[in-house]
């Protein structure tokens, strides 16, 4: 056995080791643990040994570092965590580092976006700021070489992990750019990268502040908290949760606590193998309240829930859009061997009004589970859960968030999805831009539309003007964010973005209606402690 593949070998019997202490810990303390229970554990542990070890000495070929790699970390370990949930999850030290890297929310190496197509690595989008960008790095530009050797056949894994390193180390990176006769090489100095959570903030209309909140890492409630503060006395806030995946539980908690009133509820946990855990507003939001309407939709997901789940719960604010992923279920990461990792769920959490939102996942294949949403119940379905909000709205449990107001995802064509697929709009701003500039205010005319057209026919990407005038006004807002973003920089590109969404702009529109919820709500409450008052005094009387 290659020292590779004892160490993957010992990393697999560690974990089978951690979960059955953790298995052992969690039966104790329900008090349902018994001797023989621990026996069969250590007879299976042993029953597997026994089996990796006939594979390793009989199979037909050798069991190379890699094979033995790839029966522990995306075999054996994975399929025995799908037994238990969709969630529970083995992390091998690639995966446990990236882990790692987005709960920090930085990282060091030269910031940039890159993306793999055929056997080139692209440049999406460098960040703002940082060492590609301030170089004069753009989008499309094409990685042919880092250090001097060949970028050609390299993997989009392989060309980020060689373009990170120690902050103030120095990289050289050549790239092949549309319209420059030879290939342009910089020296880029590593640098440390933050990527914020909050990747967008302004007053999207007078007086009315948009955020987008990309994920919770660790800085993430500081992020919402300045986004708010540079928005100064907004009118209404339109938070888009869209897309987003979860993360910390800590930072959703730090969020609401900023938003709701002090003392409110903002989630419990409920566990087997530990104390039930319930998180409020320690500091509140002072008083200072204004409407607010949460965009959500399919993608949002985990302590993204959390913050609409408790956002609504309280008539704090309005949630429009699709109804959430259904992520109900808290991980618990258990530090392996090797730099691994083991998250396995330990909780359910609960929204204030003592919702459960995760969604069914018996019976249900991972891709139906993540990518059809099989099993989710609809709003009106009698099996699901009724709760009520703090004025009595009726919401539901069992299958993710529900929206107050619904707003449908536009729904793509195949036509959207082939310029998609073949990253059109990325490459015909490579093309246009390489032998002209554009100024803050460029609009997509008819010269414009003609030269992307001839672009598309040039790359033998299929195209009528049926096709074209069905969708035109997205083809022409994505035209335009790509060619902004090339010369001007990525946020000034997803304003691009943000200013012509439908989905925003209906969200926009709901504001006056969040207003007349929290008003309504204010209302309720102040009268339930009124009534308490009332109620507390005559008590006092009668003693």
């Amino acid at each position: 056995m290659t020292p590779r593949a004892r160490r993957a070998f010992f990393t697999l019997i560690l974990f089978f080791t951690v979960c059955a202490v953790v298995g052992s810990v969690m039966q104790r303390k329900v008090g349902a643990q018994s001797s023989e229970d621990e026996s069969q554990i250590r007879d299976s542990i042993r029953n597997f040994t026994n089996v990796y070890a006939l594979v390793e000495q009989n199979y037909a070929e050798p069991m190379t570092s890699d094979k033995a790699d790839g029966a522990i970390y995306d075999g054996a370990i994975p399929s025995m965590l799908r037994v238990l949930d969709p969630h529970s999850n083995f992390y091998d030290p690639k995966a446990y580092a990236k882990m790692q890297e987005d709960q920090r929310g930085h990282y060091y190496g030269v910031g940039m976006v890159i993306q793999q197509q055929g056997n080139k690595v692209y440049v999406i989008t460098p960040y703002e700021g940082t060492p590609s960008f301030r170089a004069g790095i753009r989008p499309g530009d094409i990685i042919s070489a880092i250090d001097g050797k060949t970028a050609s056949g390299m993997t989009s894994d392989l060309v980020a992990k060689a373009l990170k390193g120690p902050k103030g180390t120095h990289v050289q990176v050549t790239m092949i750019r549309d319209g420059q006769p030879k290939p342009l090489v910089f020296d880029l100095i590593r640098d440390e990268i933050s990527h914020p959570s909050v990747d967008l903030a302004y007053e999207i209309h007078p007086g009315v502040g948009y955020i987008h909140l990309a994920q919770f890492q660790e800085t993430t409630a500081q992020e919402v908290i300045e986004a708010i503060d540079s928005l100064g006395n907004s009118k209404g806030l339109v938070l888009d949760l869209r897309g987003n995946p979860g993360g910390l539980l800590s930072q959703a908690v730090e969020v609401c606590d900023h938003l709701l009133s002090k003392g409110q509820v903002i989630v419990s946990q409920r566990g087997r193998a530990y104390p039930d855990l319930v998180y409020t507003a320690n500091k509140g939001n002072g008083g200072k309240t204004f409407p607010i309407v949460v965009l959500v939709n399919r993608g949002t997901a985990s302590a993204a829930e959390i913050v609409s789940g408790a956002l609504q719960d309280h008539d704090r604010a309005l949630i429009v859009g699709e109804t959430t992923f259904g992520k109900g279920l808290v991980q618990t990461v258990f530090n392996l061997s090797e730099n691994t990792g083991l998250a396995l769920t330990t909780y359910h959490y609960y929204t204030p009004s003592g919702r459960l939102i995760q969604r069914n996942y018996a019976g249900v294949s991972l891709y139906d589970y993540y990518y059809n949403h099989a099993g989710a119940l609809p709003s009106n379905s009698t099996n699901r859960e009724v709760k009520f909000t703090d004025s009595g709205r009726t919401v539901y449990g069992g299958g993710g968030i529900t929206p107050d107001e619904k707003i449908e995802t536009p729904k793509s064509n195949n036509f959207q999805d082939e310029l998609i697929y073949k990253s059109a709009f990325l490459h015909f701003a490579a093309s246009y831009l390489s032998n002209r500039t554009v100024d803050r205010d460029f609009q997509v005319d008819d010269t414009v539309l003609k030269a992307f057209k001839d672009f598309l026919t040039s790359e033998k990407i299929p195209w009528t003007e049926a096709d074209i005038n069905g969708v035109l006004d997205w083809v022409k807002i994505n035209i335009k964010e790509k060619i902004i973003t090339s010369q001007f920089g990525q946020l000034q590109g997803l304003r691009v973005l943000a200013d012509w969404d439908p989905q925003i702009q209906k969200a926009i529109g709901f504001l006056p209606e969040a207003q007349a919820l929290e008003d309504n709500a204010h209302k309720i409450l102040a009268q339930k402690a009124q009534a308490r008052g009332e109620a507390a005094q005559g008590v006092a009387q009668q003693q």
